[in-house]
């Protein structure tokens, strides 16, 4: 059982809740400061609402603080290691090389600590490291895209899938967009999270097998074989 990365596509259609969907995606993308495996990295957002929903994100991050842990008012402390940040750097410096617009951040601060501004990325498309790459940091890369079946293109255009989520008020289209995600969990109007009662784990290079709920407790089982007499065995 391998439990891997991911480069998680949220996708937010055009008659989404824009401020669920603006907070939901900030939430997952700068939780434990973007260092997780299943938030959200890559939002592929209908052309229709393309403007309003990133200056909705735009706001939702602006109430984020960056600081020291320690702070009750910080709610966005800083990276784990120099080596990431380095690579988050690199990442961000190739997007914007390739024709990615950085709306905000994109520079490692002055001053003690790994810490890493949230950055947000526009014009972001395959062949960017924001695009092809999991960014293991704060950092949202924005897609654009014309309709439904673009939108799944995308996000199928990648070589992990551990999670997904689909922003919209029509519940069944939910459904059919989410059946249609390679991944291993697709959430509905939420970011993606683990729960003891769900299996968890990823497809392609995210990860085989599942952890968690009944499915996963049986990935852990040595299962013994008895065979008495002759019945066929």
């Amino acid at each position: 059982m391998l439990e891997l990365g991911g480069s998680d596509p949220y996708l937010i259609c055009e008659d989404a809740d824009l401020d669920l969907a603006a907070a939901k995606c900030v939430q997952s993308r700068l939780n434990n400061c973007g260092q997780t495996c299943i938030s959200a990295k890559r939002l592929l957002v209908h052309a229709a609402v393309l403007e309003p929903f990133t200056q909705k994100l735009l706001a939702e991050i602006a109430k984020r603080r960056m600081g020291d842990p320690e702070d009750e008012a910080t709610n966005l402390g800083p990276m784990a290691r120099a080596d990431l940040r380095t690579n988050l750097q690199r990442q961000v410096d190739a997007s914007v090389a390739a024709g990615a617009h950085c709306v905000i951040g994109g520079n490692v601060p002055e001053g003690p600590g790994l810490f890493y501004p949230p950055t947000v990325l526009t014009q972001v498309r395959p062949g960017m490291p924001a695009f092809d790459e999991e960014v293991f940091g704060p950092v949202v890369a924005i897609i654009a895209v014309r309709d439904d079946a673009d939108a799944v293109g995308l996000a199928n255009q990648s070589a992990y899938g551990l999670g997904a989520a689909v922003f919209t008020q029509d519940i069944e289209r939910g459904k059919r967009l989410a059946h249609q995600l390679e991944c291993g969990a697709c959430f509905i109007n939420d970011f993606v999270k683990s729960d003891p009662r769900l299996p968890f784990g990823g497809i392609k290079r995210s990860g085989y097998g599942r952890e968690m709920s009944a499915i996963g407790i049986r990935e852990f089982v040595n299962v013994k074989t008895i065979c008495v007499g002759a019945v066929g065995c």
